[in-house]
Protein backbone atom coordinates (compact mmCIF):
# COMPACT_ATOMS: atom_id res chain seq x y z
CA UNK A 1 0.00 0.00 0.00
CA UNK A 2 1.25 3.58 -1.10
CA UNK A 3 -0.29 6.43 1.58
CA UNK A 4 0.23 9.67 -0.13
CA UNK A 5 1.73 11.24 3.59
CA UNK A 6 1.15 10.93 6.54
CA UNK A 7 0.22 14.04 9.07
CA UNK A 8 1.36 14.43 12.72
CA UNK A 9 -0.31 17.39 13.46
CA UNK A 10 0.54 19.69 16.40
CA UNK A 11 -1.32 20.47 19.60
CA UNK A 12 -2.70 23.62 20.57
CA UNK A 13 -4.28 24.90 24.20
CA UNK A 14 -7.65 27.05 23.17
CA UNK A 15 -7.58 27.92 26.74
CA UNK A 16 -8.69 26.98 29.90
CA UNK A 17 -7.02 24.13 29.72
CA UNK A 18 -8.71 22.57 26.71
CA UNK A 19 -5.71 21.47 24.08
CA UNK A 20 -6.81 20.25 20.84
CA UNK A 21 -4.42 17.93 18.06
CA UNK A 22 -4.92 19.76 15.13
CA UNK A 23 -4.06 17.30 11.77
CA UNK A 24 -5.79 19.80 9.03
CA UNK A 25 -4.67 22.09 7.32
CA UNK A 26 -1.53 21.14 7.19
CA UNK A 27 1.84 22.76 5.27
CA UNK A 28 1.67 19.70 3.07
CA UNK A 29 -2.03 18.65 2.69
CA UNK A 30 -4.97 21.56 2.76
CA UNK A 31 -7.76 18.95 2.93
CA UNK A 32 -9.17 15.52 2.20
CA UNK A 33 -12.40 15.36 0.27
CA UNK A 34 -14.29 18.32 1.55
CA UNK A 35 -12.69 18.31 4.98
CA UNK A 36 -10.37 21.51 5.36
CA UNK A 37 -10.33 21.29 9.12
CA UNK A 38 -9.61 18.25 11.92
CA UNK A 39 -9.44 19.13 15.46
CA UNK A 40 -9.09 15.85 17.68
CA UNK A 41 -9.67 16.91 21.29
CA UNK A 42 -9.30 14.48 24.53
CA UNK A 43 -9.94 12.53 25.97
CA UNK A 44 -9.85 14.44 29.18
CA UNK A 45 -11.72 15.46 32.29
CA UNK A 46 -11.90 18.83 32.84
CA UNK A 47 -11.80 19.99 36.95
CA UNK A 48 -15.42 22.13 37.84
CA UNK A 49 -13.63 25.28 37.88
CA UNK A 50 -12.23 25.13 34.09
CA UNK A 51 -13.78 27.54 31.83
CA UNK A 52 -13.39 26.11 28.39
CA UNK A 53 -17.23 28.01 26.83
CA UNK A 54 -16.49 28.93 23.40
CA UNK A 55 -17.82 32.42 23.36
CA UNK A 56 -20.41 33.81 20.06
CA UNK A 57 -17.62 34.31 16.99
CA UNK A 58 -18.84 34.17 12.87
CA UNK A 59 -17.98 31.37 9.66
CA UNK A 60 -18.20 31.81 6.55
CA UNK A 61 -18.38 29.56 3.33
CA UNK A 62 -18.24 25.88 5.23
CA UNK A 63 -19.72 23.32 7.37
CA UNK A 64 -19.09 22.66 10.90
CA UNK A 65 -19.20 18.71 11.87
CA UNK A 66 -19.15 18.09 15.68
CA UNK A 67 -18.61 14.66 17.00
CA UNK A 68 -18.58 13.59 20.46
CA UNK A 69 -16.62 10.26 21.97
CA UNK A 70 -17.92 11.46 25.32
CA UNK A 71 -19.28 14.47 27.22
CA UNK A 72 -21.43 17.25 26.36
CA UNK A 73 -21.56 20.63 24.84
CA UNK A 74 -24.49 23.36 24.64
CA UNK A 75 -24.93 24.55 21.04
CA UNK A 76 -26.76 28.25 20.27
CA UNK A 77 -26.51 30.26 16.91
CA UNK A 78 -27.95 33.33 15.33
CA UNK A 79 -30.32 31.09 13.41
CA UNK A 80 -31.80 30.81 17.13
CA UNK A 81 -31.44 26.60 17.45
CA UNK A 82 -30.32 25.36 21.12
CA UNK A 83 -29.52 21.99 20.65
CA UNK A 84 -27.80 20.25 23.51
CA UNK A 85 -24.39 17.73 21.51
CA UNK A 86 -23.92 14.51 23.43
CA UNK A 87 -22.06 11.80 21.80
CA UNK A 88 -22.46 9.66 18.81
CA UNK A 89 -24.74 12.46 17.14
CA UNK A 90 -24.10 14.39 14.21
CA UNK A 91 -24.53 18.06 14.21
CA UNK A 92 -23.82 20.10 10.75
CA UNK A 93 -23.89 23.40 10.62
CA UNK A 94 -23.98 25.08 7.31
CA UNK A 95 -22.36 28.64 7.50
CA UNK A 96 -22.97 29.93 3.85
CA UNK A 97 -22.91 33.47 3.84
CA UNK A 98 -22.63 33.71 7.23
CA UNK A 99 -23.73 32.25 10.73
CA UNK A 100 -22.83 32.96 14.60
CA UNK A 101 -22.54 30.10 17.24
CA UNK A 102 -21.35 29.22 20.68
CA UNK A 103 -20.61 25.87 22.51
CA UNK A 104 -20.81 26.11 26.22
CA UNK A 105 -20.69 23.93 28.87
CA UNK A 106 -24.18 22.90 30.02
CA UNK A 107 -25.70 23.97 33.53
CA UNK A 108 -25.69 20.77 34.61
CA UNK A 109 -22.25 20.51 34.07
CA UNK A 110 -21.05 23.03 34.68
CA UNK A 111 -20.06 22.84 38.67
CA UNK A 112 -18.73 18.96 38.45
CA UNK A 113 -15.55 17.02 36.54
CA UNK A 114 -16.71 16.36 33.49
CA UNK A 115 -14.98 14.39 30.52
CA UNK A 116 -14.84 15.13 27.52
CA UNK A 117 -13.79 13.66 24.05
CA UNK A 118 -14.06 14.24 20.59
CA UNK A 119 -13.25 15.20 17.37
CA UNK A 120 -14.61 18.98 15.17
CA UNK A 121 -14.68 19.07 11.68
CA UNK A 122 -14.37 22.40 9.32
CA UNK A 123 -16.39 21.12 5.37
CA UNK A 124 -15.46 23.44 2.85
CA UNK A 125 -18.91 23.89 0.68
CA UNK A 126 -18.49 24.04 -2.72
CA UNK A 127 -17.87 27.59 -4.81
CA UNK A 128 -21.44 27.51 -5.94
CA UNK A 129 -22.97 26.87 -2.46
CA UNK A 130 -20.62 29.02 -0.63
CA UNK A 131 -22.84 31.81 -0.40
CA UNK A 132 -26.01 29.74 0.57
CA UNK A 133 -28.61 30.34 3.47
CA UNK A 134 -26.89 29.00 6.66
CA UNK A 135 -29.04 26.06 8.46
CA UNK A 136 -28.25 23.54 11.24
CA UNK A 137 -29.45 20.12 11.11
CA UNK A 138 -28.89 17.73 14.30
CA UNK A 139 -28.74 14.03 13.73
CA UNK A 140 -29.56 11.67 16.77
CA UNK A 141 -27.11 9.00 17.86
CA UNK A 142 -30.12 6.26 17.08
CA UNK A 143 -30.25 7.17 13.46
CA UNK A 144 -26.69 6.60 12.37
CA UNK A 145 -26.11 3.76 10.74
CA UNK A 146 -24.39 0.85 12.44
CA UNK A 147 -22.40 -2.08 10.59
CA UNK A 148 -21.38 -5.01 12.44
CA UNK A 149 -18.50 -6.52 10.76
CA UNK A 150 -16.53 -9.26 11.71
CA UNK A 151 -14.23 -8.51 14.47
CA UNK A 152 -15.36 -4.25 13.67
CA UNK A 153 -18.34 -2.19 14.07
CA UNK A 154 -18.83 0.69 11.86
CA UNK A 155 -21.04 3.73 12.35
CA UNK A 156 -21.62 5.78 8.72
CA UNK A 157 -21.81 8.99 10.08
CA UNK A 158 -21.74 10.64 6.87
CA UNK A 159 -21.87 9.06 2.88
CA UNK A 160 -21.97 5.36 2.44
CA UNK A 161 -20.38 2.52 3.56
CA UNK A 162 -20.67 -1.68 3.50
CA UNK A 163 -24.39 -0.92 2.14
CA UNK A 164 -25.52 1.44 4.93
CA UNK A 165 -26.43 5.26 3.65
CA UNK A 166 -25.59 8.22 6.57
CA UNK A 167 -29.39 10.21 6.93
CA UNK A 168 -27.05 13.50 7.42
CA UNK A 169 -26.92 15.18 4.31
CA UNK A 170 -24.01 17.17 2.53
CA UNK A 171 -23.00 19.90 0.17
CA UNK A 172 -20.70 17.19 -2.17
CA UNK A 173 -20.13 13.59 -1.97
CA UNK A 174 -18.43 13.22 1.89
CA UNK A 175 -17.62 10.07 3.91
CA UNK A 176 -17.35 10.06 7.36
CA UNK A 177 -16.94 7.02 9.33
CA UNK A 178 -16.66 5.97 13.16
CA UNK A 179 -15.10 2.39 13.53
CA UNK A 180 -14.25 0.53 16.40
CA UNK A 181 -11.93 -2.91 15.53
CA UNK A 182 -11.22 -5.02 18.20
CA UNK A 183 -7.91 -6.68 20.04
CA UNK A 184 -6.07 -8.81 16.96
CA UNK A 185 -8.72 -7.80 13.99
CA UNK A 186 -7.86 -6.35 10.46
CA UNK A 187 -10.70 -4.64 8.58
CA UNK A 188 -10.16 -4.46 4.85
CA UNK A 189 -11.06 -0.55 3.73
CA UNK A 190 -12.56 -0.60 0.36
CA UNK A 191 -11.84 2.52 -1.67
CA UNK A 192 -14.89 4.46 -0.39
CA UNK A 193 -14.25 7.82 -1.68
CA UNK A 194 -12.09 9.50 -4.40
CA UNK A 195 -9.77 10.63 -1.37
CA UNK A 196 -9.55 9.38 1.81
CA UNK A 197 -7.67 9.58 5.01
CA UNK A 198 -7.67 7.51 8.12
CA UNK A 199 -6.88 9.07 11.38
CA UNK A 200 -6.16 6.57 14.69
CA UNK A 201 -8.12 8.11 17.49
CA UNK A 202 -6.50 6.01 20.02
CA UNK A 203 -3.61 3.65 19.44
CA UNK A 204 -0.80 2.70 16.87
CA UNK A 205 -3.06 0.44 13.67
CA UNK A 206 -1.10 -1.29 10.82
CA UNK A 207 -2.13 -0.20 7.66
CA UNK A 208 -1.31 -3.41 5.51
CA UNK A 209 2.67 -3.19 6.50
CA UNK A 210 2.53 0.54 7.53
CA UNK A 211 2.50 1.17 11.46
CA UNK A 212 0.18 4.37 11.87
CA UNK A 213 0.91 5.77 15.38
CA UNK A 214 -1.63 6.89 17.37
CA UNK A 215 -3.21 10.66 16.67
CA UNK A 216 -1.68 10.64 13.18
CA UNK A 217 -3.41 10.91 9.64
CA UNK A 218 -2.80 8.82 6.74
CA UNK A 219 -3.91 10.08 3.50
CA UNK A 220 -4.55 6.72 1.37
CA UNK A 221 -4.23 6.17 -2.44
CA UNK A 222 -6.49 3.74 -2.08
CA UNK A 223 -7.67 0.35 -0.56
CA UNK A 224 -5.99 -0.76 2.82
CA UNK A 225 -5.99 -2.98 5.37
CA UNK A 226 -6.08 -2.06 8.65
CA UNK A 227 -4.74 -4.07 11.74
CA UNK A 228 -5.18 -4.01 15.44
CA UNK A 229 -2.19 -5.75 16.95
CA UNK A 230 -2.44 -3.94 20.17
CA UNK A 231 -4.40 -6.03 23.22
CA UNK A 232 -7.08 -4.12 23.44
CA UNK A 233 -10.34 -2.38 20.99
CA UNK A 234 -8.76 0.69 18.97
CA UNK A 235 -10.67 3.02 17.43
CA UNK A 236 -10.20 5.38 14.13
CA UNK A 237 -11.98 7.43 11.96
CA UNK A 238 -11.99 7.69 8.06
CA UNK A 239 -12.62 11.16 6.12
CA UNK A 240 -12.91 11.29 2.42
CA UNK A 241 -14.72 12.31 -0.17
CA UNK A 242 -14.54 14.18 -3.53
CA UNK A 243 -11.90 16.27 -4.10
CA UNK A 244 -12.32 20.16 -3.88
CA UNK A 245 -13.75 22.35 -6.65
CA UNK A 246 -10.36 24.80 -6.12
CA UNK A 247 -8.12 25.86 -3.46
CA UNK A 248 -9.70 27.55 -0.44
CA UNK A 249 -8.59 30.70 1.82
CA UNK A 250 -8.62 30.27 5.37
CA UNK A 251 -8.76 33.04 8.14
CA UNK A 252 -9.55 32.81 11.79
CA UNK A 253 -13.18 31.08 11.30
CA UNK A 254 -13.42 32.03 7.74
CA UNK A 255 -13.49 29.70 4.53
CA UNK A 256 -14.16 30.68 0.91
CA UNK A 257 -12.63 30.16 -2.53
CA UNK A 258 -12.16 34.19 -2.75
CA UNK A 259 -9.77 36.48 -0.29
CA UNK A 260 -12.16 39.54 -0.91
CA UNK A 261 -15.02 37.49 1.02
CA UNK A 262 -13.08 36.84 3.80
CA UNK A 263 -12.02 40.46 4.18
CA UNK A 264 -15.90 41.92 3.99
CA UNK A 265 -16.50 39.23 6.60
CA UNK A 266 -13.95 40.28 8.84
CA UNK A 267 -14.92 43.57 8.21
CA UNK A 268 -18.37 43.17 9.15
CA UNK A 269 -17.55 40.88 12.33
CA UNK A 270 -16.01 43.62 13.42
CA UNK A 271 -18.86 46.28 12.61
CA UNK A 272 -20.96 44.16 14.35
CA UNK A 273 -23.17 43.08 11.04
CA UNK A 274 -23.77 39.49 11.73
CA UNK A 275 -26.73 38.33 13.33
CA UNK A 276 -26.15 37.92 17.28
CA UNK A 277 -27.24 34.77 18.94
CA UNK A 278 -30.00 35.06 20.92
CA UNK A 279 -29.20 35.18 24.96
CA UNK A 280 -25.96 35.68 24.57
CA UNK A 281 -23.89 39.05 25.13
CA UNK A 282 -20.53 38.16 25.01
CA UNK A 283 -18.35 37.91 21.59
CA UNK A 284 -14.74 36.72 20.24
CA UNK A 285 -13.61 39.45 18.86
CA UNK A 286 -11.33 39.44 15.57
CA UNK A 287 -7.39 38.47 16.28
CA UNK A 288 -5.25 41.55 16.24
CA UNK A 289 -3.15 40.31 12.66
CA UNK A 290 -5.67 40.96 9.71
CA UNK A 291 -5.62 39.84 6.62
CA UNK A 292 -6.08 43.51 5.14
Amino acid sequence: MDTLLTLNGHTSDLGGGFVVRRLLPAAKRQAVGPFIFFDHFGPMVLSPEADTDVRPHPHIGLATVTYLFEGAMMHRDSLGTVQRIEPGAINWMTAGRGIVHSERTPEDLRHVARPTHGLQLWVALPQSQEDCEPRFAHTAAADIPQVDLPGATVRVLAGQAWQATSPVEAASPTLYLDVQLDAGQALPLPALAEEMAIYSVDQPLMLDDTLLAAHTMAVLAGAARIRNCGDSGARFVVIGGAPLDGPRFIWWNFVSSQKDKITQAGQDWEAQRFASVPGEHERIELPSKRPW
